[in-house]
């Protein structure tokens, strides 16, 4: 029961956004919490407190963390112990499942390997165990791409996955996500100086993408769901994200407003956000400031959440 009310709490918490500040983070020794220790919080008490993101942090050395991020100032954390997961250099979105009994729980995503891509099922129990993460591999040619990220739309009437890979060779590939495999859906040049990449809006005409730049722009990028349409890209802000490697949001309130985690890998430390509803640079941000307690020591950084639950960020 403990993980079904952790399932039903990743599915949708609160809050809006305003004005813009931008601050620095310095890393710090934390002190990581039991894994069991997350699925003892019921769905009260997380909804019961404004927004959060859930993260999940691989590392290069074959080991994963997981935190939890709690909107306000400052922006609080919880970290939990790592456990034994597989050395990866990108990763996607981590999406929680169970079996049609509802007696076992999982996580699953994509996630790359030197030149190849893995789908990784991580299952997830109510007592004292460990996580305990299995790997398929689903193809390979992957070594020229630099990040991932996925889209998951589960509605009554529509839906689609995609996987969108950002290649050094300056384009944004497409692909469909269809059972255990991928087919090209296409790609589109034009991409590269940009950098950081996730997902934050899934519906049935579009997703979008944040996205930064080298040079530290932050941008959306639409990318309509019919194969042979270009993406729009409309530009949020000039600069100051360059020094973030992920981006990682999660939905608040019911206007559209998102949670932003930026990690910078150099010093092991996020920053939190809140952004309204994407309009390029009519958009509000609030900085909220370093979070504390968290060590962000993963190659990146990539959301946990419900499979159902859907992004509206555009």
């Amino acid at each position: 029961m403990r993980l079904q009310r952790l399932a039903l709490a990743m599915a949708g918490m609160g809050l809006l956004a305003a004005s813009v500040v931008s601050a620095p983070a310095t890393a710090a020794t934390t002190d990581s919490k039991p894994w069991s220790d997350r699925t003892k919080q019921t769905n009260t008490t997380k909804a019961g407190t404004a927004c959060l993101v859930s993260t999940a942090f691989p590392g290069a050395a074959g080991t994963v963390s997981e935190a939890d991020v709690l909107a306000g100032r400052p922006a609080q954390g919880v970290q939990y112990d790592a456990f034994k997961f597989v050395g990866t250099r990108a990763n996607a979105t981590w999406y929680l499942a169970a079996n049609a009994a509802l007696t076992q729980f999982y996580y699953y995503g994509l996630l790359l390997q030197g030149g190849n891509l893995y789908r990784q099922t991580t299952y997830i129990y109510e007592d004292d165990r460990a996580p305990l993460a299995t790997f398929k591999k689903v193809g390979g040619g992957w070594t020229t791409f630099k990040t991932i990220a996925t889209s998951n739309l589960n509605t009554y009437n529509a839906r689609h996955q995609f996987l969108y890979g950002l290649n050094s060779n300056g384009s944004l590939y497409r692909y469909s996500i269809v059972g255990a495999g991928i087919k090209s859906y296409g790609s589109f040049p034009g991409f590269k100086g940009f950098k950081a990449m996730t997902v934050i809006s899934e519906n049935a005409a579009y997703d979008t993408l944040l996205m930064t730049t080298t040079a530290g722009a932050l941008w959306t990028v639409r990318i309509p769901t019919a194969a042979s349409t270009k993406p729009i890209l409309k530009r949020i802000r000039t600069g100051g994200w360059q020094n973030f490697e992920s981006l990682v949001v999660e939905n608040c309130g019911n206007r559209g407003g998102l949670l932003i985690v930026g990690v910078d890998n150099n010093t092991q430390t996020g920053t939190l956000y809140a952004m309204s509803k994407a309009n390029g640079a009519a958009t509000a941000l609030t900085g909220y400031g370093p979070i504390h307690d968290v060590v962000f020591n993963g190659v990146d950084t990539v959301r946990e959440a419900s499979y159902y639950d859907q992004l509206v960020g555009e």
